[in-house]
This record gives C-alpha cells, sequence and structure tokens, in this order.
C-alpha cells in the first residue's frame, strides 16, 4: 500500500507516554513513517522507522472519537494492557505508547514474514514436523497469556505471523480477555471453524477453550482444513459437529496426508497437561 497525505497522523500535542526501552521522550516526530500496512475500524497501522537508531516497527494509530462513538474505551484500555504484558519471544508486544490530542498510538514488533495463513495456503498442507514446530511456539505463547491471567480467544492462521527466521508471533488480542481466579467469560467470539464447545453452549468459558483451538490449528497445518469445516456457509451443522461428533482423520493411503498416532492423539486430547509434555519433550531434544 502506498501512503497518502491522508493518512498521514498530524503530530497535535504530545502527552503521556510508555516506553520499554526507557526511552520517556519518545512522541510521533520521533518516528518516519514509510507506509501504510493495514486498515481498521478505529484507524490505520503503519511501517515506520524510528529516526536515530533506524529500528522499524508496526505503529497502530487510533482515532480517538471514533473510540468513543463506538463505546470502544473500555477495550482499547484492555488492548493496551494486555499488549503490555505480552513480553515474549512468541507474542507481538508493545514498545513504545503515546497520545496526541486526536490519537492514540501503540508501537510494536514488526514482523516481516506475513501470516502463517498465507505460507499455508501456498502451500495446502504441512509436514507434521513443520506443523510441530509452530505448534510448540504457539504453545509457549498462549501459555504465556495463561500465566498472565490472559484468555486469548481468536487463535487462527491469519493472526499469526512469520519473522524473517521462520518463527512465528501470535498477534491481534481484540477477543483477549483477562480472568481472575475462577471467573468465566460468557461473550459468543471467535473464528466459527475455531470455536470451543463451552463457548457455544453459552454457559461460561475459560482457559481451555485456547488449547482447543491449538488442536484445530495443528489439523488445519497439517490436513489443509480444519477438522469439522463442512464447506458451506451454514454454521449452525458446522456447530452441531463441533458439540457432539469426534474428530475425523482423513484415511492416509487414499488421501496421502501422513499424520503419527502421536499427533492425532495430541489433537484429539490437547490441554495443558499435554502443552506441557509437548513442549518439555522439543525444548530437551
Amino acid at each position: 500500500m502506498t501512503i497518502e497525505d491522508e493518512d498521514l497522523p498530524t503530530a497535535g500535542n504530545h502527552r503521556a507516554t510508555f516506553a520499554k526501552k526507557g526511552d520517556v521522550d519518545v512522541k510521533l516526530q520521533d518516528f518516519l513513517i514509510k507506509k501504510v500496512i493495514g486498515r481498521g475500524s478505529f484507524g490505520k497501522v503503519f511501517l515506520v522507522q524510528k529516526k536515530g537508531s533506524g529500528e522499524v516497527f508496526a505503529m497502530k494509530s487510533l482515532r480517538k472519537d471514533v473510540i468513543l462513538e463506538y463505546d470502544q474505551v473500555e477495550s482499547t484500555k484492555l488492548e493496551k494492557d494486555i499488549l503490555l504484558q505480552a513480553d515474549h519471544p512468541f507474542l507481538v508486544g508493545m514498545s513504545y505508547v503515546f497520545q496526541t490530542d486526536e490519537k492514540i498510538f501503540f508501537v510494536m514488533r514488526f514482523v516481516r514474514g506475513g501470516e502463517l495463513f498465507m505460507h499455508l495456503r501456498a502451500v495446502t498442507r504441512f509436514p507434521e514436523e513443520r506443523a510441530r514446530f509452530y505448534t510448540i511456539q504457539v504453545a509457549l505463547a498462549i501459555g504465556h497469556l495463561h500465566s498472565k491471567h490472559i484468555i486469548y480467544r481468536d487463535l487462527k492462521p491469519e493472526n499469526i505471523l512469520m519473522d524473517q527466521d521462520g518463527y512465528i508471533c501470535l498477534t491481534d488480542f481484540g477477543l483477549a480477555k483477562i480472568l481472575e481466579g475462577n471467573a468465566q467469560a460468557f461473550s459468543f467470539c471467535g473464528t466459527p471453524d475455531y470455536l470451543a464447545p463451552e463457548i457455544l453452549n453459552e454457559k461460561g468459558h475459560s482457559f481451555p477453550v485456547d488449547w482447543w483451538a491449538l488442536g484445530i490449528l495443528t489439523y488445519e497445518m497439517i490436513v489443509g482444513f480444519p477438522p469439522f469445516y463442512t464447506g458451506t456457509q451454514n454454521n449452525s451443522k458446522m456447530y452441531e459437529l463441533i458439540k457432539k461428533k469426534a474428530v475425523y482423520f482423513p484415511d492416509q493411503q487414499r488421501h496421502n496426508i501422513p499424520m503419527s498416532n502421536e499427533c492425532k492423539d495430541f489433537i484429539t486430547k490437547v490441554n495443558s497437561n499435554t502443552i506441557h509434555k509437548l513442549t518439555s519433550l522439543s525444548l530437551a531434544s
């Protein structure tokens, strides 16, 4: 995307800064805006370069008037708080936060390799070993969020970025929520193919829904589509399958999709205990 004059954020009066690196006086004028790399309901995302150091970041610009109009003040504050706590190699965290009279700016790590979704679609499916490599990283990222009492709720290939070295980075915390103690969430939210039965039943859900989604992701990476995908726009049929049916694994000989019994077992039983076993074995090897 090329940058147009109307895309450029104006400097305005600078107020209140968070800087992870102790650079407390950072403001909009300290960044060279290169181009627009994304557009959303409340603003734009820019590729920017920090003057002096030459570091490259993704800068999310949020319009305060639109946030107020759509009653998104609390969710914006929550997104900021979660980004500040997302201090992990496999999570897009926050480097700087500042604001002008008109806008709020989140300055985050820029991940160069594109979405996992694009890489998967380019080859249809991944070999099990490659899928395992990504699954372990996502598990570590989710586990870190859970240790901070954050439920993610939007795991899917589109929300996983790849860096230049082939490692993943989880992004987009718009559906995330902080759960303290034994609290549960009740919002019906997420991507249909990845919804856990608890969300569909609308009787309250918690951190296990993220592990369910990780099982779905692992299956999709190896098979090429989610396990309850029906090929139609009829989500109600898919929801019934999610709630009542066991995962179906394609015949390996007929469809030429090899998958070990250990992988099948992981997909059908994935939870915090199996994740701990998986990541421990991987890190030890």
